[in-house]
């Protein structure tokens, strides 16, 4: 199998006539979704089950085996998860902080291989792999899903 190589941007050959409709209507939904965010107080508030959902999900293909609901008892302190699982939701943690931060660093600079590096490096604290040199690059192939 080869790799997926993306056409080169700009794309050549675009007809704006049929997209620019489309364009204007996206932006205006999302200069109103932005007004609606600045309406409100803590939107962390609304985007912290996001995130932690995004992460259980993403975190699937790494092998976790813990739910959103086992997540979310978790961090309210109900500490009901059974002992197996609590490296999965440590991963999950991890991979929100890792968001959080990666957020923060992007409001005052461009992604970077620094920033890049800052993230691996988090997401590998104290769970599978963090002996593995979190914060570096690999500089071995990488094999996912089974042999062959």
């Amino acid at each position: 199998m080869k790799p997926y190589i993306p056409d080169k941007l700009p794309i050549k050959n675009l007809n704006y006539e049929k997209i620019i409709g489309l364009v204007g209507r996206a932006n205006a939904e999302f200069a109103r979704y932005d007004g609606l965010l600045q309406a409100v107080i803590n939107p962390e508030i609304l985007l912290s089950p996001l995130t932690t959902n995004e992460a259980v999900l993403s975190s699937k293909i790494e092998g976790t085996r813990v739910t959103l609901d086992e997540v979310l008892k978790f961090e309210a302190g109900m500490d009901l998860i059974e002992n197996s699982k609590k490296q999965d939701v440590q991963e999950i943690v991890n991979y929100r902080t890792t968001l959080l931060l990666a957020e923060k660093q992007l409001h005052d600079r461009p992604l970077s291989l620094f920033l890049i590096r800052q993230m691996h490096k988090e997401l590998m604290n104290s769970v599978r792999g963090s002996n593995k040199q979190p914060g570096k690059f690999r500089n071995s192939q990488n094999w996912m899903g089974k042999p062959g």
